[in-house]
């Protein structure tokens, strides 16, 4: 395991979730994702971009897990869903196929949620999708996830997360994705 010096080993009890003004700390959970989702320095670039332009729409919402020290180790932010938002372009035809566009109306879309590795499996995740989902307006949630047999997807069908289209081929990405979506409240 990795360790900031002085701080010693993860204690996920210490970890407080709450609002984050993402805007501020972007390169640190871009950090967090790199590391979480194997991004390289240069992918991790291109998204700063794209984090800094989703907090621009209007409802979107950041919560982050730091640790006592202020080290953050976990984000999640997420925004009512906009169809012409890129990501709703791209899955929609998926979506209308399996005779789920619907979902693409009157959700929550979780954009981002990513825990460091040192602090998986420790309820991390799930606090930081439930707490912001409990923020929503909207009745319903929507995600997209690596289509993969994974701690993340098991976390999603746990919450009432189900599979809306899947296989979902986005532009650049080498692995096909999964379209999920839950009434909120989530399950707890």
């Amino acid at each position: 395991m990795v360790h900031l010096p002085g701080e010693g080993p993860p204690d996920p009890r210490g970890v407080v979730v709450g609002p984050l003004d993402l805007a501020a700390r972007v390169d640190e959970a871009l950090a967090v994702q790199a590391v979480a989702f194997g991004l390289t320095d240069e992918e991790a670039g291109v998204r700063r971009h794209i984090v800094l332009r989703h907090l621009t729409n209007p409802g979107a919402r950041a919560l982050g897990a730091t640790t006592r020290t202020g080290r953050l180790v976990g984000f999640v932010y997420g925004m009512p869903n906009d169809r012409t938002h890129w990501w709703s372009t791209i899955v929609e035809p998926y979506l209308r196929d399996r005779g789920h566009e619907d979902w693409l109306d009157d959700s929550f879309v979780i954009t981002e949620l990513h825990v460091h590795p040192d602090y998986q499996q420790h309820g991390i995740g799930r606090t930081l999708i439930t707490a912001i989902t409990d923020g929503a307006a909207q009745p319903r949630s929507i995600l997209s996830a690596i289509d993969v047999d994974s701690p993340a997807r098991h976390l999603y069908h746990a919450l009432g997360y189900r599979d809306l289209a899947r296989p979902v081929l986005f532009p650049s990405a080498p692995t096909p994705y999964a379209v999920m979506g839950a009434p909120l409240p989530l399950r707890r």
